[in-house]
């Protein structure tokens, strides 16, 4: 069987049960790689809004892919991380707790990679396409995909490789020119102003919250981390001047980073009441 992989939709998408699922791995089972039972999961994912036979599902989605592996103990089953399942959640982990948006010293050069695709091979485009913009880059133009970040060329080289378009792609290093606007060139290549919104949504969600018994705090800390690991995905992190003014990224980093700490103990020892030996 193949190894367990990072979703896109995973990562984005709505509160699904998988997904909340991979926030609770991460957030309350990986620093521990205690097992843990069946019903502890149940249990917390309902606290979230799901229903059991929805848990149940993600569960077995989830153990499908590679994640998780399960044990039987009596009539009752608890699960373990898998050796791989582990370094995709640490992965994942370095991701979300190393991430902040435009806090990235910029020397002022760009990575820019050429690649065209003919607009009858849709899915290739339509691959090409999601996975560049994934790996954070931007297209002001047909065939054109730039960032500020020169280390993503090995992110660029690994997915052209897979989509076998390696020997028709070029890249480079690159200042700005003199000819039009550096900003005018970043805003065709992303859209910050949805960017922007989804962060002003998650500062009004959050700045507000005060979870006071066990359970609230538990279930804040859980979506906390649920909705923000979503940004690493969405934000290609640009440099502090490449951003609009009052960019609400900054806000939402550090309501995140002060939450995650105030809720943190809390939540784990409330989720330790929870996993019974």
């Amino acid at each position: 069987m193949s190894g367990p992989v990072v979703s896109r939709r995973r990562e984005v998408g709505n509160g699904s049960a998988r997904s909340l699922l991979t926030t609770l791995l991460g957030e309350f089972v990986l620093p521990t790689n205690h097992p843990v039972w069946t019903s502890t999961l149940v249990d917390v994912l309902a606290l979230c809004g799901v229903e059991e036979k929805a848990a149940r599902q993600a569960l077995a989605r989830t153990a499908a892919e590679g994640w998780l592996r399960s044990d039987r103990v009596g009539r009752r089953v608890r699960w373990t991380l898998t050796d791989p399942g582990r370094r995709l959640l640490a992965e994942g982990a370095g991701r979300i707790y190393g991430f902040g948006s435009g806090a990235h010293e910029w020397d002022g050069r760009w990575l820019v990679v050429l690649v065209s695709v003919p607009e009858t091979m849709r899915d290739l485009r339509h691959k090409l396409r999601t996975r560049l913009t994934w790996a954070g880059f931007g297209s002001p133009t047909a065939g054109v995909w730039i960032t500020p970040h020169l280390s993503a060329e090995a992110d660029a080289k690994l997915i052209l490789d897979e989509l076998d378009l390696s020997s028709q792609a070029m890249s480079y290093l690159a200042h700005y020119g003199a000819l039009g606007s550096e900003r005018a060139m970043v805003e065709r290549a992303w859209n910050l102003t949805e960017v922007g919104a989804r962060y002003q949504e998650f500062v009004d969600r959050f700045s507000d919250m005060a979870p006071s018994t066990p359970d609230e705090v538990l279930v804040a800390q859980t979506v906390l981390v649920h909705e923000w690991r979503r940004f690493p995905f969405l934000d290609p992190q640009l440099p502090a001047e490449l951003l609009p003014p009052k960019w609400s990224g900054t806000t939402a980093t550090t309501l995140f980073n002060d939450l995650h700490v105030r809720w943190r103990t809390r939540a784990q020892d409330r989720w330790s009441e929870m996993v019974p030996d």
